[in-house]
């Protein structure tokens, strides 16, 4: 049985503000520049500086750092605001390639990588809002 005695937030364990924002902003570089995530960056605005921003602060109070998302637009309710989006497996994992490369980049220990992926692919999943097939 493995007994998690880490007791820090992903916030802290990544190293706070700074680190989170190089995160952000390479999953961003990545999704702009692969083919590979043709889809999901056709769902954004040309400039990605706003949603980049939007996602550094969910990300940011969603890993136990400030609510800076919250205290600024109130509850995310993440799943009504990506209702419009055709959203499969495919815009998923598109998403996730995206944000598998970031951390690759910027999160140095490869078990809190593993922790942050397999939690953030949860969210992912959770935004699915068409069958497959």
């Amino acid at each position: 049985m493995l007994i998690k005695s880490d007791t820090r937030s992903f916030y802290e364990m990544i190293g706070g503000e700074e680190p989170l924002r190089r995160l952000v902003k390479r999953f961003y570089e990545y999704m702009d520049a692969s083919s590979e995530t043709q889809i999901v960056r056709d769902m954004h605005q040309p400039d990605l500086q706003s949603a980049e921003e939007k996602l550094f602060m969910f990300l940011s109070g969603w890993m136990g750092g400030p609510s800076l998302y919250i205290e600024k637009f109130g509850h995310p309710r993440l799943r009504m605001r990506h209702l419009p989006f055709k959203i499969s497996e495919a815009e998923r994992d598109q998403w996730m390639l995206c944000m598998r490369h970031a951390l690759d980049d910027v999160v140095d220990d490869q078990s809190v990588r593993e922790q942050l992926y397999n939690a953030l692919y949860g969210v992912a999943d959770f935004m699915r809002n068409q069958p497959e097939g």
